[in-house]
């Protein structure tokens, strides 16, 4: 049988569980589980995501605000307190929290509260929002292995927080990467992601892919 591209597949797994309010324990049953990251720009954080092995679907959208339903205008304008973010849908089997965990860290600038490169301001915070318990002491212990061994001396500042309702965004910030490839990458660019993390963490680990070679 033919596979659904992944365009299709894309966030429904995600928006089901937000609409129908399963769990993360729900979703291990069906062999998935569901990681909120924030890192500044959800282009860029879903870029990152696609193409792990074991990672199921991503969604860009917004977390942490106070408004329903937010829009991207009200959001990019810093009115709600949301910060853009991805939700990942992942088999545990094929790729575990931590491994998620330790990609996050290597490819956010996670010395700067309310900022990501050149974007500026609380909508573009960095962070972790966890599901579950096991989920909390499992960030929380990445964030201290990642403050152990950074390169740099500034402190870490990504806070760790309870994962909160996530509102998927707009049709077309989906994909962004794939649909408008020349427009991703000149912001990607011109916003000096790839420089800064390059300065803070240095070259990717052998046989870790660069954010932006996938």
């Amino acid at each position: 049988m033919k596979r659904m591209p992944r365009r299709w597949v894309h966030g429904l797994t995600a928006l089901w569980m937000g609409l129908w309010g399963v769990t993360n324990g729900e979703a291990r049953e069906m062999k998935q589980e569901i990681a909120t990251f924030a890192g500044g720009c959800f282009w860029c954080v879903e870029h990152l995501f696609d193409g792990v092995d074991g990672v199921i679907s991503t969604t860009s959208g917004y977390i942490g605000g106070e408004k329903d339903n937010p829009t991207y205008e009200e959001v990019s304008a810093g009115k709600t307190g949301h910060a853009e973010a991805v939700q990942v849908v992942f088999d545990p089997e094929k790729v575990d929290y931590a491994a998620l965990l330790r990609l996050f860290w290597r490819n956010i600038d996670p010395t700067t509260p309310n900022r990501q490169f050149c974007d500026v301001g609380s909508q573009y915070r960095s962070a972790i929002f966890y599901h579950d318990e096991g989920q909390k002491r499992l960030a929380l212990a990445s964030k201290a292995d990642a403050e152990a061994k950074k390169p740099f001396p500034e402190p870490l500042v990504t806070p760790i927080v309870p994962a909160s309702p996530f509102y998927p965004a707009e049709g077309y910030h989906q994909d962004y990467h794939v649909k408008n490839p020349v427009r991703y990458r000149y912001y990607r660019l011109n916003c000096g992601r790839d420089q800064r993390l390059r300065e803070l963490w240095g070259d990717p680990p052998a046989g870790e892919k660069p954010a932006a070679a996938h």
